[in-house]
């Protein structure tokens, strides 16, 4: 038998069950461990967990269309995309509440997703779902602030992911398509925020780029599972995947994302005799190989994670910012 030990009065909330004696017992450093325990988190904490601002990072897509055009010194482009960049903030972070109300079952069976506040009731569903609408509303009233058509992005944005929840994580594929529209549509809320055209070439490195990042996702969750014999709670989609079909997947997306990416490159003009735009191919293309090799190693299933505690994946972003960076100034 199995007894779960109850919360303590103290505030603190038990994760760990707590074996009873039975015929053959464990030696006693081991009965005599201390049970894991994590201290409750107050309400504010709470609601600012499930806002999750280390996602926030994702939204620098925002940014990348006008930087990409070389139009954030120009007139007022800076003001406008750094309010779409925290329109599209709020956007997220009120999806991210409402879907921890619909996930808690499902997030409560996860090793790590069982913390977040919803499942882990220190958050009420209730008081999750009017803080994930009133950010949605919110975000969408700035977008139509900046500019009217990004608020019909925004709401593109906010019903693709909604729907995701709902219908395109348990499809084959789609749930990987679905993923990928999310960080594209970011990538257009910056286009339209600027206003500057947005290259083929640039949609097609977000778009294979996202892919990328998602098939990591499932390659981690799978690799994860399955490695762990882990099937209670596990997405039904999984059982669709093979790590093969997914290594597949983050083969060609890569190579099409550095593909698109030189071809982008090579299309503007030297300055002052430099390729600047052409030298900033080999960063990203390490950027996108050291992703490869964390992914390889099961560590994909988190990616902001990555992008914030990868040391290698910083420096080879930050080479390729700052080859960019001088790429546009020389430019202009």
């Amino acid at each position: 038998m199995i007894q779960t030990k109850p919360a303590a009065q103290s505030g603190q909330t038990a994760i760990a069950p707590e074996p009873l004696a039975d015929a053959n017992p464990a030696p006693r450093a081991r009965r005599d461990a201390p049970q894991i325990t994590r201290r409750r988190r107050g309400k504010l904490r709470a609601a600012v967990v499930t806002l999750r601002p280390r996602q926030w990072i994702k939204n620098a897509l925002v940014i990348a269309a006008a930087g990409a055009a070389g139009a954030l010194g120009h007139d007022d482009v800076p003001v406008r995309v750094g309010l779409a960049f925290v329109a599209f903030c709020m956007l997220a972070s009120g999806i991210y509440a409402i879907n921890d109300v619909r996930d808690a079952e499902e997030d409560r069976l996860h090793p790590r997703k069982r913390f977040r506040p919803v499942a882990a009731h220190e958050l009420d569903a209730r008081a999750a779902v009017a803080l994930g609408l009133g950010l949605i509303v919110a975000g969408l009233l700035l977008c139509g602030l900046i500019r009217p058509l990004l608020a019909v992005v925004g709401a593109g944005y906010v019903a693709l992911t909604l729907s995701y929840t709902l219908v395109w994580r348990h499809l084959l594929l789609l749930d990987i398509v679905a993923i990928g529209g999310g960080f594209v549509l970011r990538a257009v809320a910056g286009g339209v925020a600027s206003p500057v055209p947005l290259s083929r070439w640039f949609i097609l490195v977000v778009s294979c780029a996202a892919v990328f990042v998602a098939a990591g996702k499932r390659h981690a969750e799978l690799r994860r599972t399955t490695l762990a014999a882990f099937t209670t709670g596990r997405r039904r989609v999984l059982e669709g995947y093979t790590e093969t079909r997914l290594q597949l997947i983050l083969a060609a997306s890569a190579a099409v994302a550095i593909f698109a990416y030189a071809m982008w490159a090579f299309e503007l003009p030297d300055v002052d005799g430099i390729p600047w735009r052409l030298l900033t191919v080999l960063p990203f293309a390490a950027c996108i190989g050291r992703y490869g090799m964390l992914i390889a190693r099961g560590k994909g299933e988190s990616p902001e994670d990555l992008l914030l505690t990868d040391r290698v994946l910083q420096a080879a972003g930050a080479a390729w910012l700052v080859l960019f960076a001088l790429s546009v100034h020389a430019a202009g």
